[in-house]
């Protein structure tokens, strides 16, 4: 659907000229605001960190009153200063004492919003996907490598220690040469059902901020609460929760986006008001780095659930994400790999990381390259699902092509 204001509000954001950085010392107390306070658990995350990053949450941000209102007492429960209680994401921006802010609102309001942080000049996690589409995606991450600002994209399966082992042991050969990867993520609901269920008055949210950039409507607290099943908000499972394995893929194997990618669809189980659809298959397809990568989520039934990549040597095995991957040498052509768990890698709490980075300056685990990367291969896959018809991506032109 077209955007509205749009011309506005980007100006409104370009206004916020590029700032002069502060330069934090080891001593300094880094000022964090939220922007956006709901279930994903950033802001546990943020306070489970605080200690050893020498960080403050002093602005909390939310369109829905009682979100912000329990964020304010998880502050306070672990000790900390009430934070300042903000509706406008903007007002966070521009509060006095904000070095950084964490960014966990609804998907369409991301891109728009890390610009408009690291102009303002904070460092900024962004929740993942970065982007819903290309033109909103190109300007976040021009606009984030113009600043020079810290940006930590919300991948944060790159930073266990699972992960850590496989990237090393791909990327030291220990399964040969890689040829295919596949993940198969499914569920016996889709999961914006249980969000779409909460209560939720209108007078007790900012229904229009919430909307941002999207056609004015009827408040409705389906929409609200559920925003994950809406096209409008969140595209589906295939940009939703595919990122974290297209992330995963780019970061164990080092490619880039893919070339091609191919997605088919629909509601096969659940006929309901939603409209993201409840089963996708993905195909992308990364031909100069000799491989191919499968993605399928099927809602309505917890079953067939795994994550494998597939090599010369034998087979890795990630079903079990935070756990250790195992290897077996079944189906090798070459040098069959020895069977076993990987051994254990030392990492860093991906929020701890962003942190740190924004004291030393250092990239993060899960830089704007990365987000760039997996945002492309979600867009990729939208495109192909709303044209029914594969797509592929010019990489210098950084444009998206029907074919």
């Amino acid at each position: 659907m077209p955007d509205v204001n749009r011309r506005q509000f980007l100006g409104a954001a370009s206004a916020l000229a590029l700032r002069p950085e502060r330069i934090l010392g080891a001593n300094d107390r880094i000022g964090v605001a939220m922007i956006g306070c709901g279930e994903r658990g950033l802001l546990k995350e943020v306070l489970q960190v605080a200690g050893a990053v020498n960080c403050e949450v002093v602005a909390v941000c939310d369109t829905w009153g009682q979100q912000r209102e329990r964020a304010i007492a998880a502050v306070k429960a672990v000790g900390g200063r009430a934070p300042e209680p903000l509706v406008k994401w903007e007002d966070a921006l521009s509060l006095k004492g904000v070095d950084a802010v964490v960014i966990a609102t609804p998907d369409h309001q991301h891109a728009s919003q890390l610009a408009a942080a690291v102009r303002a000049g904070k460092d900024a996690y962004i929740e993942k996907p970065m982007a819903m589409h290309m033109k909103e995606l190109l300007e976040a991450v021009d606009t984030v490598k113009k600043s020079g600002r810290v940006v930590q994209a919300g991948t944060q399966v790159r930073s266990w220690a699972p992960s850590v082992a496989a990237r090393a042991f791909v990327q030291s050969g220990g399964l040969g040469r890689i040829y295919k990867v596949e993940q198969s993520r499914n569920g016996p609901l889709p999961y914006w059902h249980s969000y779409g269920k909460r209560p939720i008055a209108e007078a007790d949210v900012d229904w229009k901020a919430f909307l941002f950039n999207k056609r004015p409507r009827p408040f409705s607290s389906v929409q609200y609460g559920g925003w994950y099943g809406f096209r409008d908000f969140s595209s589906g499972p295939h940009t939703n929760l595919a990122v974290h394995f297209f992330d995963l893929v780019h970061y164990v194997t080092g490619a880039p986006q893919p070339k091609r990618v191919t997605t088919t669809g629909g509601h096969y189980r659940f006929k309901d008001d939603y409209d993201a659809p409840d089963s996708v298959e993905i195909t992308l397809e990364y031909p100069d780095h000799g491989f191919l990568v499968r993605y399928n989520t099927t809602f309505g039934t917890g079953q067939n659930n795994y994550l494998k990549f597939f090599g010369t040597r034998g087979v890795l095995d990630g079903t079990r994400w935070n756990q250790p991957w195992v290897v077996t040498g079944e189906g090798a052509t070459e040098d069959r790999a020895k069977d076993g768990p990987l051994p254990e890698a030392e990492t860093t709490h991906h929020m701890q990381n962003f942190f740190e980075c924004a004291r030393s300056r250092k990239p993060p685990n899960a830089p704007i390259e990365a987000g760039y990367t997996h945002a492309v291969a979600a867009i990729m896959a939208e495109e192909s699902y709303r044209r029914h018809s594969p797509v592929t991506f010019d990489a210098a032109k950084r444009q998206i092509k029907e074919g």
